[in-house]
């Protein structure tokens, strides 16, 4: 059976970095309808950092990194989603299930009560899986020149395993 595990991941380890690299390169091209430039990738992550996320985690399939979630806190109570990706190759496998849960349940854990995220257009299958998942479209809180769908989730403090073949070791 296929599998998927999550654990923390120091934002600046090797793992981390080559993962996010990842993430950008993938929409990127798909913002620009062609495989991303280095020098993109590198403009992206100084345009919007990850320094400041209060956690991070990796999702490995059958052990091999093919994804990664982040959320900042940027109020109290509110939780920011950030680097949200499962590689194109294992997309519809459950990974974007268990980082989203992991990422979730991290929040609520740092008193978060809700989880709030941006999105462009393009991304459909990152916005299908929010919907799956109980967040909701609201107006916009940010004025990102590729934010295009707003989303938020209110969270509760209960998380049941209702995926299976995963682990989570958060």
């Amino acid at each position: 059976m296929t599998s998927w595990t999550v654990r923390p991941e120091p934002v600046d380890s090797p793992t981390a970095v080559a993962v996010i690299r990842a993430y950008l390169t993938d929409i990127i091209g798909r913002y620009y309808g062609r495989p991303a430039t280095p020098a993109e990738v590198d403009q992206a992550i100084a345009d919007d950092p990850t320094d400041d996320l209060a956690r991070f985690f990796v999702g490995r399939r059958d052990g091999v990194v093919r994804g990664c979630v982040g959320f900042r806190m940027v109020g109290p109570e509110t939780a920011e989603l950030k680097r949200m990706f499962v590689d194109p190759g294992a997309r519809g496998t459950g990974g974007g299930a268990v980082l989203l849960a992991a990422a979730e349940r991290a929040a609520v854990s740092l008193g978060a009560a809700a989880i709030r995220l941006d999105t462009r257009a393009d991304l459909v299958e990152a916005r299908a899986l929010y919907a799956r998942h109980d967040y909701r479209e609201v107006p916009a809180f940010n004025d990102d020149r590729y934010a295009e769908h707003w989303f938020e989730k209110r969270l509760s403090g209960s998380f049941g395993s209702q995926i299976t073949g995963v682990r989570s070791l958060t």
